[in-house]
This record gives structure tokens, sequence and C-alpha cells, in this order.
């Protein structure tokens, strides 16, 4: 969409309920996207399989709400094994974090006794959360992480998560692609 201009809070909150958001590496301009199709998951969508149903069950995961957004975003940050590189740049944690100070940017944790074992953050601006990344330490944590977001967010009125780009793993939750033009008519409803 765009190239350039800064991460303050005021333009991160105009890009997002403009349907943009920024995407980019270390040592590139800051990027704009607003991708078509755009992924999205409708709370009353989510489908949860029957492994996942078990490991519901068994888990030993404690869950809470803005907790601890610096440790979150740092592990969400920090290199996977399947990719060591990450777009969560020093910038972008820095005007995440700020956000978070403003009451716009929150975490999701999940704990296994005292440790971080999964976690998410995103931007929450009216009815709609705008799920920027997830991680995980142990088995399933981020899937029972988004689980526990979901219900906390659609109890707390919200209507959609916005996830940007379509992922097997969250396709299989029952995520889905819809068209830009219809993302954008549901962004007018915030």
């Amino acid at each position: 969409m765009a190239i350039g201009g800064d991460l303050s809070a005021d333009r991160l909150i105009e890009a997002y309920t403009s349907g943009i958001f920024p995407w980019f590496n270390d040592n590139e301009p800051i990027l704009w996207w607003s991708p078509d199709p755009r992924a999205v998951l409708f709370p009353e969508d989510l489908r949860i399989n029957r492994s996942l149903k078990r490991a519901l069950k068994k888990h030993d995961f404690t869950f809470s709400h803005n907790q601890n957004f610096t440790e979150v975003i740092k592990n969400c940050a920090a290199p996977r094994a399947t990719d060591p590189g990450t777009w969560i740049t020093q910038n972008m944690l820095s005007a995440y974090t700020n956000l978070h100070r403003l009451g716009i940017a929150h975490s999701f944790e999940c704990w296994q006794g005292k440790k971080l074992a999964g976690g998410m953050y995103g931007v929450w601006i009216g009815n709609m959360f705008f799920a920027e990344s997830m991680f995980k330490q142990a088995n399933n944590a981020s899937k029972i992480t988004l689980i526990y977001a979901l219900d906390f967010l659609s109890k707390s009125g919200v209507k959609l998560i916005d996830i940007q780009i379509i992922s097997d793993h969250l396709l299989s939750m029952g995520a889905r692609e819809i068209p830009r033009a219809q993302y954008l008519e549901i962004l007018k409803s915030l």
C-alpha cells in the first residue's frame, strides 16, 4: 500500500482503522500492507479439532490478560527454528509497547506454573482485535491461548479477529479469507 511514515500511536491507529498494518524488516523503510483477500476469524467460527479438545482437557495452563506484554512481544520477536528472521524489529517493539501503555495493544499470556508457555498480542480498537503475533514454548500453548483470547474478547464485545494473512494452523481453527472490500466494510462498524 505505502512506504515510509512513522510508527507513532496516531499513525498506527489510523492505519488499523483503515485496514492497513506495518510489516517490514530491519534496515528497510516502513512498509504498509492491506492484503486482498484478508484473513479473519469470527469468534463464533472457532473450530477445535479432537486432538486439541484432548489437549484442552489435559493441559495444566493458566491464562492472563495484559500481565506481561513485554515478555510476550519479545518472545514473538524471537527467531523460530523454521525461520531465524523476525519482522518485529526494535522499532516495532517500541511502537507496540507504547500502544500497550496507551491501552490499545493487548497481550494474552499462557502460563505453565510460573513459566510463560505461550502468548499472543495485538491491537484492540472498538469491536475488533487485530492479532499481530503469537508464540509457544510448550505444545499447543499458542492454540490454547488463542481459544482463551477469543473467549475473553468475544465476551468483551469483539466481533472479529483480523489475522491479516492465512496460515494452515489458523485455517484449521476456523479462520477464513474475505475480500478486502468486505473487510473494509466491516471496519466501518468500529
